[in-house]
């Protein structure tokens, strides 16, 4: 997560066609006439997207974020499109968003502190990759650097039954430090394979 956008606002419109009311409302909040006809504007430095169904816009701050919510709020209302909105704050120790607004139900915290237990639970887990001899120094390298930056530890095991392509890892750490060390794995894994397969196309 870029640490200019620690802020996140999230969208779902009420409309028929998503797509093509969210393609308007982001060309209107860009627009020259939005302090005029709403009395808000969005500030330069939020970045505003969306993915067909839901709008999003990230800021640095909350209170750059709120005065880009005024102004989103603004256009929707005089459009008369109906909109629910909430509002997330990055958490750098979870890797993920946490809403701050609104806030969680009573319901909704039991959850979310169940869903953070089980990612917080240590376990080990071993996995397979395949890594060409040409690159495999490497490969294993970048996976245990890997493993430091997510604060896991890594070990690699040579196993008989294992091809001479293949490469075992075994990880202990957090449940949701071992996910993402995981695809990592899975990311440096196909990368390997097309820099080995370049290798050996290239001439002597």
């Amino acid at each position: 997560m870029s640490e200019d956008q620690g802020w996140r606002l999230k969208a779902e419109l009420d409309a028929v066609d998503t797509r093509g009311t969210l393609d308007h409302l982001l060309g209107r909040l860009r627009g020259p006439d939005v302090v005029r006809e709403v009395g808000a504007a969005v500030p330069h430095d939020v970045v505003i997207t969306h993915d067909g169904k839901l709008m999003f816009a990230y800021a640095e701050t909350e209170s750059v974020l709120t005065a880009a919510r005024a102004a989103i709020e603004g256009v929707l209302r005089r459009d008369g499109i109906k909109a629910s909105i909430w509002v997330s704050h990055w958490d750098e120790q979870l890797d993920e968003w946490r809403q701050t607004d609104p806030p969680l139900t009573s319901d909704e915290k039991r959850i979310d502190e169940a869903a953070e237990r089980d990612a917080e639970a240590l376990e080990t887990r071993t996995m397979v990759a395949s890594a060409g001899k040409l690159i495999r120094a490497s490969f294993d390298q970048t996976m245990l650097d890997w493993a430091e930056k997510l604060g896991l530890q890594c070990k690699i095991i040579e196993h008989p039954h294992l091809l001479t392509s293949q490469v075992a890892f075994t990880v202990t750490g957090p449940r949701r430090k071992i996910n993402e060390f995981a695809q990592g794995l899975k990311a440096e894994e196909v990368a390997t394979m097309r820099t080995e397969r370049a290798v050996m196309l290239s001439p002597l």
